[in-house]
């Protein structure tokens, strides 16, 4: 949709788009961008699920100059300690999910957690950067444990939670993951005996499959949501019609990097990648869900971004009407301080 509303071509050329399945493995990700970088002339790649796999193609872009923007893998690794002057964390990171979820969650009451998490990159720094904010607001993390990417069982992990006596269950992990956690969660009644859910990333699609008698009042973090104004409810019919869904930010976050990636090439009247990534951070960012941000030194994308609850079913007018939106969190609140970063290229304040 971005390359088509771009006019589907640039600087005269026709604009090409491929795609692969990395099936959440590092090493098959790194050679499917390496055929795309070395024998396919692919100047950028977008998206790619899984921090793990990220931070594989992140290395390897480095090396070859290329550009990567990241919409659904969001560990903060790829924005500080293995930060590329061509890599770009679109959407969102675990600093933003935790400070914007957990201290919310913490100001609400639910001052202890037990943090059950995916065992790989995003679940580890999700973890961490969750138990830092809980403490940070005066909470104590009890405990957590980890568990394999795609598990189906979580009975054991989820005793651990009820066994711990906290009084938040933190869910640091994403996708199936979550859906599958929160539906035995509810088998497990852990919320009928008195603990809460806190899921620290959870997307739109995760609420519709769910349904709101399973997720209502859980807080979650969100860098868009479809219906927050006329120019986004327009964009998100179109992609109803195609789609046969509402977009989540994940997809609302990659068509916003691809077509501002395209108009960084036509700003620069070049595909150059060190011409092109200049022009990225200097242009501000537009597009139906993003107004106004922009990109700093580390790449990382700085924009506002929404705490949400989950409707009643009493209070959904139709099936993709979800959320309410809570909050509006400004941009320079999701994103750590720059004299913090660990990026070598950063001039600290």
């Amino acid at each position: 949709m971005a390359v088509e509303e771009f006019g589907g071509q640039v600087l005269g050329k026709p604009i090409e788009l491929l795609e692969a399945d990395h099936l959440h493995k590092p090493d098959i990700g790194k050679n499917i961008a390496r055929k795309w970088f070395d024998v396919d002339g692919v100047d950028a790649i977008v998206d790619i699920p899984n921090s793990g796999v990220a931070l594989a193609v992140q290395a390897l872009a480095r090396e070859k100059k290329r550009i990567v923007m990241y919409s659904t893998a969001g560990s903060t690794v790829l924005s500080n300690e293995q930060c590329s002057p061509y890599g770009f964390v679109w959407t969102y990171d675990t600093y933003a999910l935790a400070h914007t979820t957990a201290s919310a969650v913490v100001k609400g009451g639910g001052t202890s957690w037990f943090i059950l998490a995916s065992d790989y990159a995003f679940g580890h720094q999700l973890q961490k950067d969750t138990a830092e904010v809980v403490e940070a607001n005066g909470g104590k993390v009890l405990g957590f444990v980890r568990h394999p990417l795609g598990n189906a069982d979580y009975a054991s992990f989820l005793l651990q939670a009820q066994a711990s006596g906290a009084k938040v269950l933190g869910i640091a992990n994403a996708g199936q993951d979550t859906i599958n956690t929160i539906k035995q969660a509810g088998e497990f009644g852990i919320i009928q005996q008195g603990q809460s859910l806190a899921a620290l990333i959870l997307f739109l699609q995760d609420v519709h499959s769910l349904g709101l008698n399973v997720t209502q009042g859980t807080y979650l973090t969100t860098a868009s949501y479809w219906d927050v104004d006329d120019t986004s409810r327009t964009w998100s019919k179109k992609f109803f019609e195609r789609a046969g869904m509402m977009p989540s930010m994940a997809h609302a976050g990659v068509f916003g990097a691809v077509l501002h990636y395209l108009k960084a090439i036509k700003q620069a009247g070049t595909d150059d990648p060190d011409a092109v990534a200049a022009a990225m951070k200097a242009i501000p960012i537009n597009d139906p869900f993003t107004k106004e941000a922009h990109i700093r030194a580390d790449g990382r994308v700085v924009r506002d971004m929404y705490l949400a609850r989950v409707k009643k079913p009493t209070d959904s007018k139709e099936a993709w009407d979800l959320l309410d939106i809570v909050d509006k969190i400004p941009a320079e609140k999701t994103v750590w301080p720059l004299e913090q970063s660990k990026y070598p290229l950063v001039k600290k304040p």
